[in-house]
């Protein structure tokens, strides 16, 4: 009996354990960006920018990107692989436009939708899922990045409002926001949540500049200098920190799937360049040194790709999954990931720092993606805990 073809580039044959609905997902995303942002996203990386996002935000919208794993309100109510597997093809074209779609819809929309009264429910999230209102997620602070419980955001009482004051940081879409949920201490010391309208007076959002890293991608810091609310401005079921690292968990599933896409387009890269690159009489392909960098890339890849997958079981059973497994995959997967990225550079030589080449923008990006939703060093500790029964954070 002959043996079956093996696919050099699925070498798992992985895609067919995708559903056609997911299928119909991954070709849907992958045609708009290549059509109308990879011929750019080097441009725009350079530039550090990108331009026209609320006609971007309206085309993902059209697409039910945005919210897609939540039901009602506009949202396409996905299950998660579905979800995942958009979030793969967004990060494989740059990572900036994976945070975008991450953190309108696994951010600000989940903690209204979530937390939310049904009154912010219905006056956010159907513009948000359409791509109409932009949302960002206030939680990091400048001195408070890891330790979100000591953040120093105020929320007081004022009658029947509340006064906002404080700094947030590296806050992704916060100048082109129309919303921003934000997260402060009360009087009590409780940590609560807000929905607040970018317009408010006492909210600014200056832009973050000089970045070396995920450059095609809005970053601000929030400024709240006595931002009065209503009460109906505060998530009422939002209570805590561990609200807002609920919303953290969601975005961080995306980021298991995302950075595949990311690994996965350096990979191909590395592979194309290797067989046409000649050397020494040969494609440098046919190198046993190279032949090593290439299995070990594609090892790691599609490893990567297998825990996405059981997370993406997980998450959709009637079980659900743990912080802990998001953790799992966060750590390895984004590990792996800059790793394949920094080998394929070596594959392509001095033509691996160019941006004619997608893997060094790949790898610059994803050394943010390595300390955002939780450091290397914080997921290995939350596992550590979760394996050992003790925590080990102080």
């Amino acid at each position: 009996m002959p043996f079956p073809a093996f696919d050099a580039i699925d070498p798992l044959n992985l895609e067919a354990l995708l559903t056609d609905e997911e299928r119909a997902v991954r070709d849907t995303v992958r045609q708009y960006l290549d059509d109308k942002v990879e011929p750019h996203i080097a441009d725009w990386f350079e530039a550090g920018e990108l331009p026209d996002l609320p006609e971007l935000a309206r085309e993902f919208g059209k697409m039910g990107l945005l919210g897609m794993h939540l039901e009602g309100y506009g949202c396409a109510g996905l299950p998660a692989r579905a979800y995942g597997v958009a979030c793969r093809e967004l990060e494989a074209t740059d990572s900036g436009l994976r945070s975008f779609v991450s953190v309108q819809g696994s951010l600000a929309m989940f903690a209204i939708h979530r937390f939310g009264s049904q009154e912010q429910k219905e006056e956010w999230l159907p513009r948000m899922a359409a791509g109409e209102a932009i949302g960002c997620f206030g939680l990091t602070e400048p001195d408070h990045g890891s330790d979100p419980a000591s953040m120093t955001t105020r929320a007081r009482r004022d009658g029947g409002d509340w006064v906002l004051d404080g700094r947030k940081m590296w806050i992704t879409n916060g100048s082109v926001a129309a919303v921003a949920v934000v997260w402060a201490r009360d009087e009590e010391g409780v940590v609560r949540g807000f929905v607040v309208p970018t317009d408010s007076p006492g909210f600014s959002a200056p832009l973050v500049k000089h970045k070396m890293s995920l450059r095609a991608s809005v970053t601000s810091e929030l400024v709240l200098d006595g931002v009065r609310l209503p009460e109906s401005a505060r998530l009422p079921a939002a209570r805590g920190v561990g609200a807002p690292l609920t919303c953290l968990n969601e975005a961080r599933y995306g980021i298991v799937w995302g950075v595949t896409g990311a690994a996965r387009s350096a990979w191909r890269a590395a592979r194309d360049y290797a067989l046409q690159r000649e050397q020494f009489g040969k494609p440098i392909a046919g190198f046993q040194l190279t032949q090593q960098k290439l299995v070990d890339m594609a090892l790691e890849l599609h490893k990567a790709t297998l825990t996405a997958l059981q997370l993406s079981a997980l998450k959709d059973s009637a079980s659900g999954v743990h912080p802990a497994q998001i953790s799992f995959g966060k750590l390895n997967n984004v590990r792996e990931a800059i790793e394949i990225c920094r080998t394929a550079r070596t594959v392509l030589g001095a033509n691996g720092i160019s941006l004619e080449y997608p893997v060094i923008r790949h790898a610059n990006n994803l050394e943010s993606v390595l300390t955002y939703e939780g450091t290397t060093e914080m997921h290995t500790l939350a596992l550590g805990q979760a394996l050992t029964g003790h925590a080990a954070f102080r």
